[in-house]
């Protein structure tokens, strides 16, 4: 099946030459990239952001009752913890407020504390998974989230999935965007696996999303790379 797959594509790539480039219309700007912009926000570095109302596990090693105390960042930002008071969470990665935790309980004369801080659940990171997928709804934003990863935590396609029909919804300083993409593509290595942001919405087989496209690639050949675009407004 592989060995198919190939043939198809490269036969459709040599005969690409004659194909017109994709074009836009009043809907639908196609734009030249391989890839979604990150949103403004990705910028920051360190990993996953905590936000107002998520829920942590902190661990104190050695210490009982200090042992994976399950607290929640409140409206302010903010969590309390024995010895360390109160801590300045939202907005900042889990190791940075495990590091404040440390020095403030050193603070308190306790020696060499070793301290750990995880994501329980999130409710301010989440990507949302909808479509033919087994369970859509929001999924935490935790790690590297990929596309592949997003639709695997929705327990994957459901058996009447369109593979080629995977369309990514992201807000790119106040633009709305949208990309098109093939998973089976992206299994098979012919292109890379995208990274996901907060607030990015995929959407699996036919939807108003998908239905934007249908236009522009019906003179396109294959799709082995995703096509980029910005949406207007009154699009959807």
């Amino acid at each position: 099946m592989r060995a198919i797959f190939a043939a198809v594509v490269l036969a459709m790539a040599s005969g690409c030459a004659s194909v017109p480039p994709l074009q836009s219309n009043q809907s639908i700007q196609v734009v030249d990239a391989a890839e979604l912009p990150p949103p403004a926000t990705a910028g920051m570095e360190g990993g996953y952001q905590i936000g107002v109302f998520d829920r942590l596990l902190i661990d104190v090693l050695g210490f009982e009752e200090l042992a994976k105390r399950e607290v929640q960042v409140d409206a302010a930002g903010n969590i309390a913890f024995p010895i360390a008071g109160s801590v300045r969470a939202a907005g900042r990665t889990p190791g940075q407020v495990a590091q404040d935790i440390t020095a403030r309980m050193q603070a308190g004369h306790i020696r060499n504390p070793q301290v750990s801080v995880n994501l329980f659940q999130s409710t301010s990171q989440y990507v949302t998974v909808e479509g033919q997928v087994t369970e859509p709804g929001n999924y935490p934003l935790v790690g590297d989230m990929t596309l592949m990863r997003a639709v695997a935590a929705a327990k994957g396609p459901d058996e009447f999935a369109k593979l080629d029909d995977v369309v990514v919804f992201r807000t790119v300083n106040d633009k709305r965007m949208v990309a098109l993409y093939n998973l089976a593509a992206i299994r098979r290595g012919y292109y890379s696996d995208p990274q996901l942001y907060a607030k990015d919405v995929v959407v699996v087989g036919d939807s108003p999303g998908r239905r934007l496209f249908t236009r522009i690639i019906e003179a396109s050949s294959l799709i082995t790379a995703p096509i980029i675009a910005l949406v207007s407004s009154n699009a959807l």
